[in-house]
């Protein structure tokens, strides 16, 4: 099974911040997914190229591809918007899920723009930019994602 996560922040593709929030996620999916194989990418909040690499990832075959920042309310926030342009059916449970759990620990989750969906086979989950609400965001549907990815390749049906 082939993974991605894909963190988008102008800071942290510059350099002038580390990305933690990422790799929290990659340490997350190892933890529950031994398996698969992950690969990771950073890329500036620049739609078009957010895009493309969705494409890119969901060609090659990733079950999941995970973005994690771009969510939030700034000018340059633009993860859904990309991920909308990408994929074939949104699955907005998932979506609200992340919310709802999530803001019953932080109200700032309602902010959070992030969508859910499948690109043919593939399942693209946005996640929040900081690290604790990715962390919280993932954790709260990661058996959620389990079954979708399963559904999604054809697999179970029911659970």
């Amino acid at each position: 099974m082939f993974f991605a996560v894909v963190t988008i922040s102008d800071r942290c593709s510059q350099g002038e911040m580390t990305d933690t929030a990422g790799p929290a996620v990659v340490e997350i999916l190892r933890a529950h997914f031994a398996a698969a194989h992950i690969d990771t990418a950073l890329l500036p909040d620049e739609e078009d190229a957010i895009t493309m690499l969705l494409q890119q990832f969901a060609s090659d075959g990733a079950a999941l591809v995970v973005t994690v920042g771009g969510t939030g309310l700034g000018p340059r926030d633009r993860t859904p918007e990309a991920t909308r342009r990408v994929i074939d059916r949104e699955a907005p449970g998932l979506a609200e899920a992340m919310r709802s759990i999530g803001a019953a620990k932080n109200q700032f989750a309602w902010l959070s723009r992030g969508v859910v969906g499948l690109r043919g086979a593939t399942l693209i989950v946005n996640l929040p930019g900081s690290e604790r609400g990715a962390t919280e965001s993932l954790s709260s549907i990661l058996k959620l994602i389990r079954h979708g990815i399963e559904v999604a390749a054809g697999g179970q049906t029911h659970p």
